[in-house]
């Protein structure tokens, strides 16, 4: 298993926007209960827009056993985020996870 898939520090550091045509209600694979409308363009995952931000859909405790509730479902921004990536390791070092070497 990648540590993408078991770290969960990008789910408990950034706010996650996303189109509305993702978003279940819109005809997409985000289910309604974990994400909201802000625009009518956009909604945003529950949670992280909080202070700390902390995902909805993710179980666990993050940097030893977390996963994403509906990782086959998740949006765009989460499918994009890359492991290893400058955002990825500002994510770790936020909450004091050793760097990836990827």
């Amino acid at each position: 298993m990648s540590q993408c898939t078991s770290c969960g520090a990008c789910c408990v550091s950034f706010r996650v926007d996303f189109s509305v045509y993702e978003y279940e209600e819109g005809g997409g694979d985000v289910p309604a209960g974990l994400a909201s409308p802000i625009t009518e363009h956009t909604c945003r995952m529950r949670g992280t827009d909080h202070s700390p931000p902390r995902c909805a859909a993710l179980y666990g405790k993050t940097g030893e056993k977390a996963i994403c509730g509906i990782y086959e479902w998740r949006p765009s921004p989460c499918r994009e985020f890359e492991e290893g990536s400058p955002a990825c390791e500002q994510a770790r070092r936020r909450h004091c996870l050793p760097a990836l070497n990827v």
